[in-house]
């Protein structure tokens, strides 16, 4: 056992780890740096988001060691056992006392535990167990239609909780699905209805529908020649369902979304300016950013950090605290920091002998850059705000140790493959 583990080891891709600790550890200083009050600038004070963090921080190394200890196969075996349990909790939390209008934590004591975190990690165990099955092809019908209710469920629960951010997040599984073989065109249409919402909002639908109308006869002008009937037939069905997806965004954006979250969206399009309302958080938090200047204001002396002028800095607004006392040398390392991390979590994904691993590592790219692009693009102003914390570095226990156990679970799993080949 002990030379097995040893081998283990060996075998771990260390600097994927070392990347990880600077992450988590840069995280602490920036999040001490957020929450710093010089009547309680003790490190281990339990009481502090900072001494809390550094807690869940211990917790999360010792979960690595545990994980990387742990057999490999485990994880595929108990694939579907640890997707079920998540599903439970998202069903309890239900019950539980909404938090900033959002029902997502279940009280244990003085904590608060948070299943839609734990429950990324367990779907993307499931879909990984069910797309790395033998038999399964992702042509069929029934295989797309399996994977993504194993996708929608958890996230259709989250919903439910009126927590949208995470919801979102489970759209990244398309990434291990396009990897094992779904059509680019379901990207397309994805990619295209986005863009038909965002110019619905901003354009009279009637006027959008207009030039969709134009753009069809367009196309069939050009090809109605050269083509049979069936392009024309094609050509006048998307014109009609885009048709319809203009007309229903208005019912969409009216009646599914929350109050807040329109305002938000109506906020980042231009549609309304509320510097003192809504769009205070971003505002201020592109004032940290860009007072920061090349090298930053340094470690504790950011004026936007230091009087709380950014609500929500430790968690979803961490990254402008960044900016601010370390400038864009700092910024910009640590968005180097993830990309390198990205791409050697492909590499490793793309190294990987069996169709578990494979589906899982991808998975676990898709999670970590949705997360990253979010919360940058939301601080920066660029995306509206849904609350979806920076992973390894945001304050929080749940989403720390469910990013940690999502991420060493992948290197368990390319450790073996290591030993194997």
């Amino acid at each position: 056992m002990r030379a097995r583990n040893s081998s283990i080891f060996r075998n771990v891709d260390w600097i994927t780890v070392l990347i990880y600790v600077v992450i988590v550890i840069f995280g602490w200083i920036n999040l001490y740096a957020a929450t710093y009050d010089a009547s309680s600038a003790t490190v281990f004070n339990i009481e502090s988001q900072h001494g809390k963090q550094l807690l869940w921080i211990g917790i999360s190394f010792l979960l690595a060691l545990f994980i990387l200890l742990t057999d490999a196969h485990l994880f595929s075996t108990a694939a579907y056992a640890i997707y079920g349990v998540f599903l439970v909790l998202l069903l309890v939390v239900l019950a539980t006392t909404a938090v900033k209008g959002a029902t997502s934590w279940i009280p244990i004591g003085p904590f608060r535990l948070q299943p839609s975190e734990f429950a990324k990690f367990g779907t993307a165990l499931a879909l990984a167990k069910f797309l790395g099955s033998i038999d399964i092809h992702m042509r069929e019908v029934k295989t797309k239609l399996i994977a993504f209710g194993i996708i929608l469920v958890p996230a259709a629960l989250i919903l439910l909780q009126h927590d949208a951010g995470s919801a979102i997040v489970f759209s990244s599984f398309i990434v291990p699905m396009y990897r094992m073989g779904l059509s680019g065109k379901v990207l397309i249409i994805g990619a295209l209805a986005i863009l038909i919402f965002v110019l619905s909002l901003l354009l009279s639908p009637y006027l959008l529908i207009g030039i969709i109308v134009l753009i069809a006869v367009a196309y069939l002008f050009l090809w109605l020649n050269k083509r049979t009937t069936k392009i024309v037939v094609r050509t006048i069905l998307v014109a009609v369902l885009c048709s319809v997806c203009v007309l229903s965004t208005e019912f969409v954006f009216e009646h599914a979304l929350e109050p807040h979250q329109k305002t938000r969206i109506n906020e980042l399009l231009g549609k309304i300016d509320d510097p003192k309302g809504i769009g205070y958080n971003v505002r201020q938090s592109k004032i940290a950013v860009g007072s920061g200047g090349v090298v930053g204001k340094g470690f504790l002396k950011g004026t936007q950090t230091k009087f709380n002028f950014v609500p929500e800095q430790s968690t979803d607004f961490i990254f402008c605290t960044v900016g601010e006392e370390w400038g864009f040398v700092g910024s910009f390392t640590l968005v180097v920091l993830y990309i390198v991390l990205f791409i050697r979590l492909v590499k490793m994904a793309e190294r990987q002998y069996s169709k578990f691993a494979l589906v899982y590592g991808y998975s676990v790219v898709g999670i970590l850059f949705l997360h990253f692009f979010i919360n940058i693009g939301m601080v920066l102003g660029l995306l509206p705000v849904i609350g979806v914390p920076l992973p390894f570095f945001s304050y929080g226990g749940s989403s720390l140790m469910s990013f940690t156990a999502l991420l060493f679970v992948f290197l368990r799993q390319d450790a073996s493959h290591n030993i194997m080949i």
